[in-house]
């Protein structure tokens, strides 16, 4: 089969490795083949494709190859007509758009008549999902459903589908917020409840088609002989209903190839199930499995410290990343003073950057990118969303600051008041609230509603607060409102409360309105404020539709997966967000997020920074558990011996002329080290110091050089 090989290296200047090679004649029976990052899956899938095409004599008609998102079935589609332009097409898809096929038939079948609720191709004046879980979550919980809980609603229930959990565990299952679960199942209900005529979303899709194969033994007949070869893409992120709808179809022949990294599987929290890969020859006995470990993509420093990494994950397949790629320069860990200087340094890096195209930013909540993109927006820096985080304008945190700032442009506007009354953590309760909205009222609010509604001294005291606070707030510039709204006005006490009650993450509620924040500081009247939001919210979707060609990428981790960059910054990299406390807690969800981490890493080709920052406002922040396992990997072999002679129990005789005390240090002395030699300090912090040794940056524990007397004063 080298006559294949070496015509498409003439043809195509392609050149595949013995694994790769393995892998593309492997064509007969179930293969498992785990991909490491940049090991050139894709190109292996199209001349695995090719190969059963020019060699095997396989029509085209005969293979399905099934991909992730659409996205990555066009791009794959083109790959093949460009290595293949003589053969006709392969049917290239996502498994719900193979799905949807299955399910219209079945249906049709079946006699039932069906309405999409999801989707550009929902019907229009048809019900619509969001509508229907909105509704069902008043009707259950007697609150609005505010576009958070909308969100992890829907994810909530799309899980349990995809998961394929009986309908009579669903209440018992935990959910994001209270009694989530008799939402979804009623939600369930109500799509079924006119007979012969269904209500689909997409996961029905997925559930109907699986039903369709597992009773319907001549549509299932159909399927199995519809294709001789199924490959399918990314599959750490396929659900177990969507495993079984391959297994359904690869019955008869079982000519499967899996394409996959178990070590990027980090979509678990919507369904995705990474631990069937590791079952695998469970499911097929037998099975072949290859492993394509070598990196093309980035620098042997990356990928020598990402799979020492990622080994720290348990629940998974042994691998060895490698490459022959050149060192590229070290990996950059930096700790920050606070976020403003993590966004400050960035963007001075920015400016200095020729091919923004190349570099990317990568957070871990999209809420991390408004500031960025305020910043960018106001230098002029062009950048591109990857998942453009418009929702953050219309979130109902940002909605609440700016109805508090409505008021204050006039105290009679009864609507707005009756909008954030019960923010302001006075416990008003919602009969209160409906007395006030039917009483006829006029002038100041505040007074009108202390008037009109039986209130206890306490509550009383608290509104008089509010309203001498409100007596103020014209006169201030719009950050300094922001602080008023939440520390005088209670808002954040309010947000705790609304936190715990439903489930939310109050770090990531706090986070909204540290960004709203940040942007306002620029600012001197809150018109101006409004007006920047509204501005921001216009240049994100540009950025997303429209972005230059030159332009800086900002995504989350997630949507980072799959792309690649010379220049990669992955920030906000302390304790809570990556991981976050509720990762800490669980060691699935720890592993996950470690593979999280691991997929931000590997975006990068050349230069890597890991960046982090000492606290916010004025409170201490704890480094990542995973910054904290890279400076391990990281660090030199000398540096480990001097860590081990730091950690031995043993008598070390003491430099008399070493420092001891933490004002004989300044930043700019130069000074030497028992272990790294002469160095200048940069840097000093309670608890670090930071030393520039040659071209290296290092950060000591300020206590351990000082107790154990490492450092000594030098002359220049």
């Amino acid at each position: 089969m080298d006559d294949f090989f070496e015509r498409k290296k003439k043809e195509l200047n392609i050149e595949l490795n013995e694994i790769q090679k393995l892998a593309v004649m492997q064509s007969e029976g179930p293969l498992l083949l785990l991909s490491c990052p940049g090991s050139g899956k894709t190109t292996t899938i199209i001349m695995k494709i090719g190969y059963l095409l020019e060699e095997k004599n396989v029509p085209a008609s005969r293979i399905k190859a099934i991909t992730f998102s659409r996205a990555s079935a066009r791009d794959m589609a083109e790959r093949f007509k460009k290595f293949f332009p003589d053969q006709k097409p392969v049917e290239f898809s996502t498994i719900h758009s193979l799905a949807f096929t299955i399910t219209r038939q079945f249906l049709q079948k079946t006699g039932v008549t069906y309405d999409l609720i999801e989707g550009s191709n929902s019907r229009k004046g048809s019900v619509q999902k969001h509508f229907l879980l909105k509704d069902l979550y008043k009707k259950v919980l007697k609150e609005d459903c505010t576009e958070d809980e909308l969100t992890a609603l829907s994810t909530f229930i799309s899980s349990l589908k995809n998961r394929m959990i009986p309908f009579n565990e669903w209440q018992e299952i935990e959910g994001p917020f209270e009694r989530a679960g008799q939402i979804a199942l009623q939600y369930e209900q109500m799509k079924t409840r006119t007979y012969k005529h269904l209500l689909l979303d997409f996961d029905d899709m997925l559930t109907i088609a699986e039903q369709a194969l597992r009773t319907d033994e001549e549509l299932a007949a159909y399927y199995q002989g519809l294709y001789d070869y199924l490959l399918t893409d990314e599959s750490q992120d396929t659900s177990l209903v969507q495993h079984r709808i391959i297994e359904h179809i690869v019955a008869f022949h079982g000519n499967l190839c899996v394409v996959a990294d178990d070590d990027q599987s980090i979509y678990t929290w919507r369904g995705a199930e990474p631990d069937y890969l590791l079952d695998f020859k469970k499911v097929y006995p037998d099975a072949q499995l290859l492993k394509m470990e070598r990196n093309y993509r980035s620098s042997k420093e990356i990928v020598d410290a990402s799979a020492l990494f990622i080994e720290r994950n348990k629940n998974r397949y042994p691998k060895k990343m490698h490459t022959a790629n050149p060192e590229a320069g070290p990996i950059q860990i930096k700790q920050l003073e606070d976020p403003k200087r993590q966004l400050e340094y960035i963007t001075y890096e920015l400016l200095n950057e020729q091919r923004l195209n190349e570099v990317a930013i990568l957070f871990r909540n999209n809420s991390s990118s408004t500031l960025y993109v305020n910043e960018l927006h106001r230098r002029g820096i062009p950048f591109y969303m990857k998942d453009a985080d418009d929702k953050f304008f219309s979130h109902w945190v940002v909605e609440d600051i700016l109805n508090f700032m409505r008021l204050s442009f006039n105290m009679t506007r009864k609507d707005i008041f009756l909008k954030i009354i019960m923010k302001m953590n006075a416990y008003i309760s919602r009969s209160m609230i409906i007395t006030f909205e039917r009483t006829n009222t006029r002038g100041n609010v505040f007074d009108s509603f202390m008037e009109c509604v039986d209130l206890k001294k306490d509550q009383i005291d608290k509104l008089k607060h509010y309203q001498e606070v409100y007596d103020k707030i014209p006169q201030m510039r719009p950050a300094q409102v922001i602080r008023m709204i939440r520390y005088e006005l209670d808002y954040e006490e309010a947000l705790k409360s609304r936190a715990k009650k439903f489930g939310f993450r109050f770090d990531q509620l706090s986070t909204i309105l540290d960004t709203l924040e940040g942007i306002a500081s620029q600012l001197k009247t809150m018109v101006e404020f409004a007006n920047r939001l509204k501005e921001l919210e216009q240049a994100v979707q540009k950025a997303k539709y429209h972005p230059s060609e030159n332009a800086v990428t900002l995504s989350t981790f997630h949507s980072a997966k799959g792309l690649e960059f010379r220049r990669v910054f992955m920030i906000d990299l302390v304790k809570g967000i990556i991981p976050s406390d509720e990762d800490e807690k669980d060691r699935t969800l720890l592993e996950e997020a470690r593979r999280l981490f691991y997929v931000g890493m590997t975006r990068a080709k050349e230069r890597l920074e890991l960046l982090s920052y000492q606290s916010v406002d004025g409170k201490q922040k704890e480094d990542s558990k995973f910054i904290n396992e890279m400076r391990g990997i990281l660090m030199k072999p000398e540096e480990r011996k001097m860590e081990k002679l730091q950690k031995a129990d043993v008598s070390i005789p003491l430099n008399p002329d070493g420092i001891c005390q933490r004002e004989e240090l300044s930043v700019g002395m130069h000074i030497s080290h028992r272990v790294f030699g002469r160095g200048t300090i940069q840097e000093i912090t309670d608890e670090m110091v930071s030393i520039l040794f040659g071209n290296t940056e290092k950060r000591l524990s300020l206590e351990m050089v000082l107790s154990r007397r490492l450092l000594e004063k030098v002359a220049v």
